[in-house]
């Protein structure tokens, strides 16, 4: 999964691609490089963001959509709003990834009415406050029972299992050991039943533990992306999708030798 942020404050690239043009050539250019999925969002969600109107959000998403209708890989949409949502999978986006697990109200019925794929992510607060002191008497076991909860009521409300990934949230709520032991512990998670997505790309736990900023971040980002595999993760969201790419050709190639 390809990230294009359409946004002014995004960790990583905050502004690169606020402007629909920049925005629309990011996306093709990740999807030549082999993407499989292309990630849009339109409002920050890293450490300390403040959130946007529906009506800013709106004004960033929907020209790059319409631009992009063209696109031959699959568009996901970055999003808590339901309203959002519906325009998004109006324009032809197939898949919701909402780091609040449809929790926002008339988001779980947006999605299930919509025959588009989800995912629903853990997050211990909200974006704005969420790295202030997080704390988990057992990160795996409450990050998998929460997830296993929003799947079992997805599934309550119409959305097939078929159609749902789960992602722990890396960074959402979670310190660097959080982080780490989530890591360790993926194949727990996929006991859910479902596949997993892993989001390392750039992120603040690989600068505490490189002392790299984000724009430095490419190696540990990749590294993080391969012990996500070998630890059960079925799609990675990267910002360097050529790169990890050619990290997953040499870790196929290595598991196909041992096979």
């Amino acid at each position: 999964m390809g990230v294009v942020n359409v946004t002014p404050d995004s960790f990583s690239d905050g502004g690169r691609y606020l402007e629909t043009g920049a925005a629309v050539a990011h996306a093709r250019k990740l999807a030549e490089e082999g993407a499989d999925l292309i990630d849009i969002g339109a409002e920050s969600s890293r450490p300390g963001a403040v959130g946007v109107s529906l009506e800013e959000e709106l004004s960033r998403l929907m020209p790059v959509l319409e631009a992009l209708r063209d696109l031959t890989v699959p568009i996901s949409v970055d999003t808590v709003k339901p309203e959002v949502m519906r325009a998004a999978i109006d324009a032809g986006a197939a898949m919701v990834n909402d780091i609040s697990a449809l929790h926002s109200p008339g988001a779980l019925e947006t999605v299930a009415a919509a025959d588009v794929g989800v995912c629903l992510m853990h997050m211990q607060g909200e974006p704005r406050t969420m790295q202030r002191e997080p704390r988990y008497g057992d990160v795996v076991a409450e990050v998998k029972a929460f997830l296993a909860g929003r799947v079992a009521q997805a599934e309550a409300r119409g959305v097939a299992r078929e159609r749902i990934v789960i992602d722990p949230g890396f960074g959402f709520g979670k310190s660097v050991e959080h982080n780490f032991e989530l890591l360790r512990n993926l194949e727990r998670l996929a006991e859910v039943g479902v596949p997993v997505m892993a989001g390392w790309s750039h992120k603040s736990t690989l600068g505490a533990i490189t002392g790299r900023p984000a724009g430095e971040r490419v190696a540990a980002s990749i590294a993080a992306a391969l012990l996500a595999v070998q630890h059960g993760a079925r799609i990675l969201r990267v910002h360097d999708v050529a790169a990890t790419r050619d990290a997953l050709a040499v870790l196929a190639a290595t598991d196909r030798g041992e096979q």
